[in-house]
């Protein structure tokens, strides 16, 4: 897919999640927006907290959305839900879509965490961590923010181009902050409604 981010037609899909340690599930929100930072599309999946399905919720989220037009995907961290670890392989190849996967805190990895609080599936989840390879730290031009990211289908160029495009203040492109604001609100409402309980 050609990737031209100085179209104003631009869209990038941005998913977020909100989850709390002691429901099973988490909220995961998908928010389709232009380069002029207009929303045309919103939906909506869930995952296990501490399991193996995050992959499988964002794939759903861009398959309900069933848009043709969506050029990148950014994804608000790929390790989510409690160790929950998104195949960035795989959400690439399967949707065929640029993809980018943001994170924002020095890290020195979470071999130590998967290894302490997983020792059923710790082979499998360990493999999937290991797979999402390195992370590069790069600034965000137009708000001065470090963050670190993996990427898929796009130079480094641009991913730069890309972030400095949909990041307005701070270090979290509009896409990925409207997409958490709207999982969070969703989690709330549901636990309000004893949709989602605890385990």
């Amino acid at each position: 897919m050609k990737v031209n981010p100085f179209k104003q037609g631009f869209r990038c899909l941005g998913i977020a999640e909100s989850f709390i340690r002691s429901a099973p599930k988490s909220i995961l929100c998908g928010v389709v927006m232009r380069r002029d930072l207009v929303i045309d599309g919103i939906a909506f999946s869930t995952v296990t907290v501490g399991g193996l399905d995050a992959t499988d919720g964002v794939l759903q989220i861009y398959r309900e959305l069933d848009r043709k037009d969506v050029n990148c995907i950014l994804l608000n961290g790929c390790v989510i839900s409690w160790f929950n670890v998104v195949d960035l392989r795989r959400v690439h190849e399967e949707t065929r879509v640029p993809l980018i996967s943001l994170t924002y805190e020095e890290s020195e990895g979470l071999e130590r965490y998967i290894e302490r609080y997983f020792k059923e599936d710790k082979e499998k989840r360990m493999e999937l961590y290991k797979s999402l390879g390195p992370r590069e730290a790069l600034y965000i031009r137009r708000t001065g923010a470090r963050v670190f990211v993996r990427y898929y289908g796009l130079s480094r160029r641009e991913v730069e181009a890309i972030l400095n495009a949909f990041t307005t203040h701070g270090r979290v492109p509009e896409p990925l902050r409207v997409a958490n604001l709207a999982a969070r609100a969703c989690l709330h409402r549901l636990q309000r409604m004893g949709s989602i309980g605890a385990n």
